[in-house]
């Protein structure tokens, strides 16, 4: 299976990043990606309000997705926000082309370093796996890679790809880890851990403000018994990869974690 990481810096207004999208499928395509992942809050970053921009799964932003993801003929995974019932938005993950329509609300909400999302954020309580060309692909984002059990279910449900779109936060020590937190995640799991995050957006000059996670970039595809398989820089950019789900098999032959595991 061919993947396209589309780490981007997204901006506030949703239908500007429209156009980043647009880029990254067409890149990606040209490239012959099955699959184009795009990072959390490709809608819009965060630090702005989130509850004025919310849009349904049946919304225009959405709709103009999938559309872009049905003319390229590939699948697209891209970060957006939806509304919640108690006022709130939802972290949601679109999950378009290729024959698949579905969605991920985010489950643990970002309430550490200084930040609370679940303040505009309302949490989700269902996994999703689906199916790709015969493979079996699970969704989490971002702050869900601090939680080992949530991959391991994941990879339970028939999973042995793991997508995780981020805008990681900044900050002393947080490079290093996301870098570790995403291949031990690969390990715990032992599944091909596709983490694509926003861009720095120092990278392209502008200046991140407050207490946001805004992204640090260095998205990265780590192989199924925890080796780095690709990775960016703090730029936007486009990294085209194959992974080959067989190889996770042999990774549970080898390191059998989900079956010896006793809690």
């Amino acid at each position: 299976m061919r993947i396209a990481l589309c780490q981007i810096v997204s901006g506030p207004d949703p239908k500007a990043n429209l156009e980043l999208v647009a880029e990254g499928i067409r890149r990606a395509a040209e490239e012959g990606a099955d699959l184009a992942v795009f990072p959390e809050a490709t809608m819009a970053c965060f630090g702005v309000k989130l509850a004025p921009l919310a849009e349904p799964l049946d919304g225009p932003w959405a709709t103009e997705v999938r559309r872009l993801a049905r003319e390229a003929g590939i699948a697209v995974v891209a970060g957006m926000f939806t509304p919640a019932d108690d006022g709130r938005v939802t972290n949601t993950l679109l999950i378009t082309g290729r024959g698949v329509e579905a969605s991920y609300d985010k489950i643990h909400l970002f309430d550490a370093f200084g930040f609370a999302e679940s303040t505009t954020v309302a949490p989700g309580a269902e996994t999703v796996v689906i199916t790709l060309d015969g493979v079996g692909i699970g969704f989490t984002t971002c702050y869900d890679v601090r939680f080992p059990g949530l991959f391991q279910k994941l990879a339970d449900e028939g999973a042995s790809v793991i997508v995780t779109p981020a805008s990681w936060g900044s900050g002393e020590g947080k490079r290093e880890q996301w870098e570790l937190l995403v291949r031990a995640r690969a390990l715990d799991s032992t599944s091909w851990i596709v983490a694509c995050g926003q861009g720095d957006p120092r990278s392209i000059g502008r200046e991140p403000s407050g207490k946001a996670p805004t992204g640090i970039g260095h998205s990265l595809v780590a192989t199924p018994l925890g080796l780095v398989h690709a990775q960016l820089g703090a730029e936007p950019g486009v990294e085209v990869v194959d992974v080959d789900p067989d190889a996770v098999e042999g990774a549970r032959q080898a390191v059998p974690v989900l079956t010896n595991r006793r809690f």
